[in-house]
């Protein structure tokens, strides 16, 4: 397979006729852009001894957008041609009108480069992919003799997008990505037990692929599936939690990220609307969304607008200090964009959304906070979850986690939910661990049906006074 770069503006469209177009569309508006995408993708899906599902994808497009105070017109099209960005143009001066304002001031421009730019699709043949996935398959299963099952999944992306400003610039990037995952199911007497683990970024696909690396996913994937076998049904109550360092700030994420972005909050939906400047944690905790992190799988040179990628802080010390923007909301709340409009694919107009959302360590050792838990839950992985935005209320599944009594870690629960509501539980956390970690890539984020990859992590954690909502009372 050869890989040609994608140079929209040197084959099929003009670039100095779409940027006298997308003038057309943007004149007497606030704000706009040409967003020039294509993305290739493969998934490779070995289950119970054969292959399952092999796909290959490849689609390309253009959106252009012209913003005029809070009103937004969207046109997007598989076709990249002059005749179809002209009937664009038509579609994104309908939100316009008359018009009569003068455009934002352009994005930074930047150089930095966070991720290769290098085809993993590429880095390995076909066979060579199905030859390692099948070697997973027969060392998970020889690993323990109650394996009944295995699955692997092989999967690596490639998007490039052009973004076309029109003051003139023209913004390129490409954007890799590159996952492994592995699940397991065992039995035993009668009983059976999953256990899933896997880890990527924006990298190639070889460092994923190398047999010391993957061994150790299908430890760890057989590992929590062992766990849980002996896992006793959950306790229900109010109760204090420790949560892990790494994926579990995938509650952080839910719980608190989403009610950060700048929309909600400029609309007034958001459990955090109107505390700009307020405790909202308890001290010590400090939360950042930081899309500069190099190869991390929520990483972005810059955003689907063309603001280069930060590093933001939201909460510090416990108090409220920025939001997530992008420009248009950025623009009406009177404060900067911060390079977190993000968007789906072409087809897609771009929203306030995070990359790598974490939260900072403290100076408690893991060891000691989990000593001080004298009656609750250790929660080590999270699986599905539920947030309502308006006031943060949240329900997470635990798919790893522990009964605690005494500061003595016992026998794994199952069945157990950890219920509560965002702004709460941040005023509750009792213990900030030295251990913060970062999630091994595995984050995709939904918002208004629209999915894009992102990153958590956290330091242990204790939380006090959740509801575990268990299968035992």
């Amino acid at each position: 397979m050869s890989y040609t770069p994608f140079r929209p503006f040197d084959t099929s469209l003009d670039q100095s006729v779409a940027l006298a177009l997308l003038r057309q569309a943007t004149g007497g508006a606030d704000d706009g852009e040409l967003f020039l995408e294509r993305r290739r993708s493969e998934a490779l899906v070995f289950d119970d001894g054969r292959v399952k599902n092999a796909s290959y994808d490849a689609s390309e497009g253009f959106g252009l957008r012209a913003v005029c105070g809070e009103t937004a017109g969207y046109a997007h099209s598989t076709d990249i041609s002059e005749a179809a960005l002209k009937r664009a143009v038509e579609t994104a001066r309908l939100a316009v009108g008359t018009g009569g304002g003068a455009l934002a001031d352009a994005p930074a421009l930047t150089n930095k480069r966070l991720y290769t730019d290098l085809d993993p699709i590429e880095q390995a043949e076909f066979t060579v992919k199905l030859d390692v996935l099948r070697e997973i398959d027969e060392f998970t299963r020889a690993l323990d003799p109650r394996v009944v099952q295995v699955s692997a999944t092989i999967a690596a992306s490639l998007q490039e997008v052009e973004i076309l400003r029109p003051e003139g610039a023209l913004l390129r990037d490409v954007r890799p990505m590159a996952r492994l995952n592995i699940s397991v199911i065992v039995e035993e007497n009668g009983r059976r037990e999953s256990g899933s683990t896997g880890g990527g970024g924006r990298t190639g696909l070889s460092d994923l692929m190398v047999r010391d690396n993957w061994q150790t996913t299908a430890r760890e994937a057989l590992r929590i599936a062992a766990v849980n076998l002996s896992a006793v049904p959950a306790p229900a109550g109010v109760m204090d939690v420790v949560l892990g360092a790494g994926w579990p700030g995938i509650l952080l994420h839910e719980a608190v990220g989403h009610g950060l972005e700048g929309d909600f909050n400029r609309k007034g939906t958001s459990a955090f609307a109107g505390l700009m400047g307020q405790q909202v944690a308890a001290k010590g905790v400090t939360v950042l969304d930081d899309g500069t992190i190099p190869d991390r799988r929520g990483s972005i040179t810059f955003d689907d607008e063309g603001t280069p990628s930060g590093k933001n802080t939201l909460i510090e010390d416990g108090v409220l200090v920025g939001f997530m923007q992008d420009r248009q909301n950025a623009r009406l709340m009177g404060v900067k964009a911060t390079g977190n409009g993000r968007r789906e694919s072409y087809a897609h107009a771009p929203m306030p959304r995070m990359t790598n959302t974490y939260m900072l360590g403290g100076d408690a050792n893991p060891t000691d906070i989990l000593a001080d838990l004298k009656d609750g839950i250790y929660a080590v992985g999270f699986g599905g979850g539920q947030v309502d935005i308006t006031n943060g209320k949240f329900v997470f599944s635990c798919t790893e986690a522990y009964r605690v009594q005494n500061g003595r870690v016992g026998a794994p629960v199952k069945g157990a939910t950890l219920i509560g509501d965002g702004a709460t539980a941040m005023k509750q956390i009792r213990a900030i661990g030295n251990d913060m970690a970062l999630d091994p890539g595995i984050g995709n984020c939904g918002k208004a049906g629209q999915w894009v990859p992102v990153g958590v992590g956290q330091p242990t954690l204790m939380i006090g006074g959740l509801t575990v909502g268990g299968s035992a009372a």
